[in-house]
Order: structure tokens, then C-alpha cells, then sequence
């Protein structure tokens, strides 16, 4: 039995995020529970040779790792985590956008160039991906209290404190005290996977159950290549297809490093399981020859992520679900037992960003900032109110 302060249930952004303001308030008690192996969450990457980077090895500064999760950022209204790349030394840049796009109006007809969107305000990106952002933040926490390959199973409310069961890869349960658990996974992801004893307000487990999960029934391909071929041909990588298989590409370069194009399959989640990668990634190919030209036929190294295939996102619910930002539910019970000892922080809790970067950073800033104004132990802990 390991007894803390806090737990925090999940290690992808808004869980890191959240670690980092504990520590910066001084306090240490408290774990991170992540069920995969790798930290990030939705936020993933592949390096320059197509494989899976962990986030969990001392940081590299690799240039070359290609973002399977969300890419972009917005510092003009996005303030909260504009400061929090400068707070940890991040580089930026802006989406690369200059040039022709291409578009396939119709199954039938041949793609065409036409003068390419430019977004005001620039998306702009990280140096190194995303992921950067995930290890500049794990490389600021003690080390010991980030666990991973630990899934939380089952929560039980005590009196003064909440007990977490959570399951390692070959069945092994372990049990965790805690006074207040922050909760760093989607809403409907919490409702189906685990178990609250005593059950929570029907009202609450509604309200989790029907948020929908950004990234859940999407899947992106990426394609790296040693140079951006495509920019010599006065083409920004940027596409819309009705053919497919993908709908919308863009340029995933890295400036200095490798080259990339990336798209987000446009074929639904269901019809997606019953073909397989390597049939995907062929169709995937010759899409983009034909958009892009006879170069982008043989990438040095390719990946595709199905984010409706994995367990620690998506439910069987989110496979038929439409991508769309959901509306914020409500991130803590107003009465009954689990009142005061649950703090939902993932992206989907943020009243102003549902679902994006920001929205990970907003939620979980709202949840510690409501701990610290509970100020001491004693208002944490419900039976001493």
C-alpha cells in the first residue's frame, strides 16, 4: 500500500502539466499513474526512422521526430501554454504555408493547384514536436513519482482518503492511498474504464459518458522523405481530397531536419479496422504521387496512428463518433461522497479550449488552482471539513 497526497491518473500533457505546478507550489507527495508504457498521451511522434519515440529517455533535443497526435498552437489567445513553451526554453515556428495546394474536387477528377489557405493567426509548431513539450516537463519532476505501465482499474471512496487499484502488464495489482485524485483522462474514458465505489451521481457519469474524445476517431499518416521535394515545385504539401484515403495533408517537416508530409485519414474508423496498415499506407503512397508527384512514392519511413485502436483513448463508443471539440462537463461532483475528492484535468475539462493543447493546460491549471485554494491538508481531506 503506497500512501500519498494526490494522485494524478494519466501522463499525458494535462497530468505532466499539473505534476509541474505541484512542484512549483513545493509539493512532492503525490504520484503520476500512466497505463501505457511511453508518456504523451494523444501526443505522440515517430523519429526520422519510423519509430515509436517513448518520451521517457533523457532528452535528446532530437530535431527529427514527426507528431502522430496534435501539431499545432495558437500564442496569440493561447497564453497560458505560450508561456509555459517560453518557461521551459521550447523553439517554435511557424506552419510552413507558402506555395499552390493541391485538391482532388471529386473521386473522378484529376487533382488541380489552386492558391493555398494561410491562417490568421499562424499555426505554429515545436522544434522536435510536441513531444518536446512532454519531456521538457517530465525532465522539471522528480523522476520517482512518475510511474508507468500502471492502468488504474477501480477507485474506492474511504473515509479520509480514496484508494486506487491500479493493474501492471502481467496482472499485478498494486494499491494507492490518496486524499484527492486528479483525473488526466478524457471524461468518457474515465466513465467506461473505471470502477467508483460508491458509483458516481448518474447525473456526473452522464455528463462523462456523452463528452466526446478529441483525436478518438481519427488516425494520421506520416510520410518522411530527406528533402521537401514538393516546395521546388512551388507547392506548400498542403491538400484537400474527396478521394482519399486522406482528406487533408500538410507539410510535417522539420526546419533543418527531415522532410514530411502528414494526413488525416479521411476513411471511417470501422471500415479503417478491417484493412490493414500496409494496405492503408499503399493507398496512402499513391495518393500523394498523385498529388505531389513521382518522389513522394518511396518515403524513407512512414507511420500510421489509428487513435480509434487505442485503449487508452478511445471507446467502442468513439469509433462511430464524428471529430468534433465537445462542450466541457462538469469536472467535479457537487454533493455526495465523491464530493471534494475528484478534479477532472484533461483537455475535454477546459471551458475555453475542449480538446486542443491549450485545453490540457487550462484544465489542469483550473484543477491545482483549486486545490491550492483549499490550502491545507485539512480542507483536502473530506472528513475534516
Amino acid at each position: 500500500m503506497h500512501t500519498v497526497r494526490i494522485a494524478i491518473v494519466g501522463a499525458g500533457l494535462s497530468g505532466l502539466y499539473a505534476a509541474y505546478l505541484l512542484e512549483r507550489q513545493g509539493i512532492t507527495d503525490y504520484v503520476l499513474l500512466e497505463g501505457r508504457e511511453i508518456l504523451g498521451g494523444r501526443i505522440g511522434s515517430i523519429d526520422a526512422a519510423g519509430q515509436t519515440v517513448t518520451h521517457t529517455a533523457a532528452n535528446t533535443h532530437a530535431i527529427d521526430r514527426f507528431d502522430l497526435g496534435p501539431t499545432w498552437f495558437w500564442p496569440g489567445y493561447q497564453r497560458e501554454l505560450d508561456r509555459l513553451v517560453e518557461a521551459l526554453g521550447l523553439k517554435r515556428f511557424e506552419q510552413f504555408e507558402e506555395g499552390d495546394m493541391v485538391v482532388e474536387r471529386s473521386p473522378e477528377a484529376p487533382p488541380v493547384r489552386m492558391r493555398g489557405y494561410v491562417n490568421s493567426p499562424a499555426s505554429m509548431r515545436l522544434v522536435g514536436g510536441m513531444g518536446s513539450l512532454i519531456e521538457a516537463l517530465r525532465d522539471t519532476l522528480v523522476p520517482a513519482n512518475i510511474i508507468t505501465g500502471q492502468t488504474v482499474r477501480r477507485l474506492r471512496r474511504h473515509d479520509g482518503h480514496i484508494e486506487l487499484e491500479s493493474e501492471d502488464v502481467a496482472g499485478h495489482v498494486s494499491a494507492w492511498y490518496a486524499e484527492h485524485v486528479l483525473l488526466a483522462l478524457p471524461p468518457r474514458l474515465v466513465e467506461s474504464t473505471l470502477v467508483f465505489e460508491p458509483a458516481l451521481p448518474a447525473s456526473l457519469a452522464l455528463q462523462w459518458r456523452e463528452t466526446a474524445t478529441w483525436m478518438a476517431p481519427q488516425a494520421k499518416y506520416v510520410a518522411i522523405y530527406d528533402t521537401p521535394f514538393w516546395r521546388e515545385q512551388g507547392l506548400s504539401g498542403e491538400g484537400r481530397s474527396a478521394r482519399g484515403p486522406l482528406g487533408e495533408i500538410h507539410d510535417a517537416s522539420m526546419p533543418g531536419g527531415r522532410a514530411a508530409l502528414f494526413g488525416f485519414l479521411g476513411v471511417p474508423a470501422q471500415v479503417r479496422s478491417t484493412v490493414s496498415d500496409e494496405v492503408l499506407r499503399t493507398h496512402c503512397r499513391s495518393q500523394l504521387v498523385r498529388m505531389f508527384g513521382p518522389q513522394a512514392a518511396t518515403p524513407k519511413a512512414e507511420a500510421i496512428k489509428d487513435w480509434a485502436q487505442d485503449p487508452f483513448t478511445a471507446t467502442a463508443v468513439d469509433v462511430n463518433a464524428a471529430p468534433q471539440h465537445a462542450r466541457a462537463p462538469s469536472a467535479t461532483a457537487a454533493s455526495g461522497p465523491w464530493q471534494g475528492g475528484l478534479t477532472g484535468i484533461a483537455s475535454e475539462w477546459s471551458p475555453q479550449f475542449s480538446g486542443y493543447l491549450a485545453g490540457a493546460i487550462e484544465a489542469a491549471g483550473l484543477g491545482v488552482k483549486a486545490l491550492a485554494e483549499r490550502a491545507a491538508a485539512p480542507v483536502l481531506n473530506p472528513s475534516k471539513r
